[in-house]
């Protein structure tokens, strides 16, 4: 492609713009279309692609969202670093609406979901994914959360340094008991769009961290009328501004050569297919 970026940023619900001088270009994929056009800039010399999650006017719900589309059209422009910044609940007391949280861990409660590259099934081209089975055990790159929290702490947000997401399928919030459930697992923040957008990065060899902003506690860990779609976005619009400062900082903050491993995650393996 002659449009290229090096740093992926995908924006969720609340934050559909990232850069202001942008190409928009379009990406087509052996898996369909993305969710929508992406947006390429500059930041501080780093070249930059800006995916809106759910599409530019949100017609995507979460579990409808073409993912494996998604990542493959970010490393098709020549992404290997992506931030994906989400709105989340708060499961435990301490997390309320404002804190900044940056996943550790992952856990996948999602039901319906195509979260991998290597189903057997043939490409448009006739070339067919081998079985491959891709350590997953720390689901983050640790580059891109160091730089996540060193942006966060620049701009005096103290962030909560790891944690566990959990990801629901939705659209849906969760119920009183589910919510109890998850918060008495230990886990930190429930969102719906983590997973699988973390395991295809891997797959593809892509560095991937989340920055996730409690928009709201869950259902289970207050006695009100639980969370809505209305509260998720007010909340998040009231920090957008910052979350937006913190990601500038945090991709100029991204390290120019990897040395984390996680462009090593096929080492060993014959994927069967040609990776853009």
């Amino acid at each position: 492609m002659s449009e290229q970026a090096e740093i992926g940023v995908i924006g969720g619900s609340g934050f559909y713009s990232f850069l202001d001088d942008v190409t928009e270009i379009t990406v087509e994929t052996p898996y369909g279309p993305p969710s929508d056009s992406l947006f390429l800039g500059e930041l501080g010399g780093r070249k930059v692609a800006f995916l809106p999650r759910h599409g530019r006017k949100h017609h995507l719900p979460p579990h409808r969202i073409n993912y494996r589309a998604n990542l493959w059209a970010l490393r098709a422009t020549g992404v290997r670093q992506v931030l994906a910044p989400c709105a989340v609940g708060g499961l435990q007391p301490e997390y309320g609406p404002g804190t900044l949280l940056v996943p550790d861990q992952l856990v996948d409660r999602t039901k319906a979901r195509v979260q991998t590259y290597f189903d057997g099934e043939p490409l448009p081209d006739g070339s067919q994914p081998n079985v491959v089975h891709v350590s997953f055990a720390d689901p983050y790159c640790q580059s891109g959360r160091d730089a996540a929290l060193t942006a966060a702490r620049g701009r005096g947000w103290e962030p909560v340094d790891g944690g566990t997401l959990c990801v629901v399928e939705g659209p849906r919030f969760s119920t009183r008991a589910e919510s109890r459930w998850h918060a008495a697992q230990g886990w930190s923040v429930v969102g719906m769009t983590g997973h699988p957008e973390a395991i295809l990065a891997r797959e593809l060899g892509l560095c991937y961290a989340t920055l996730a902003l409690v928009t709201d506690l869950d259902a289970g860990a207050e006695t009100g009328d639980g969370v809505s779609h209305e509260e998720v976005l007010k909340v998040f619009g009231e920090n957008v501004g910052r979350l937006r400062d913190v990601l500038f900082d945090a991709v100029t903050g991204l390290p120019a050569e990897r040395r984390c491993g996680c462009a090593d995650s096929l080492d060993g393996f014959d994927p069967g297919i040609r990776l853009p």
